[in-house]
């Protein structure tokens, strides 16, 4: 069985590099690490990143449904 170190800067990167594709709504297939630690490392920065890219489109969706209503009053 192959060992495979990581290191606290390995984790880092492979989160923030999840994190970063969630942010664009891409999927988690686009996971690039092997080492399961790293891949655990980068889903979790995928699912906070991809959270946060829902939840801008809610918020682009709401002030959208938002915008015609203003426009009816004025």
């Amino acid at each position: 069985m192959e060992r495979t170190h990581w290191t606290l800067d390995s984790l880092n990167k492979a989160y923030q590099q999840g994190y970063m594709v969630g942010l664009t709504g891409r999927g988690a297939e686009d996971c690039c690490f092997q080492n399961d630690v790293l891949v655990a490392a980068w889903e979790s920065g995928w699912d906070d990143g991809f959270q946060n890219f829902q939840q801008r489109q809610r918020q682009q969706q709401d002030a959208a449904r938002q915008e015609p209503n203003s426009n009816r009053s004025a």
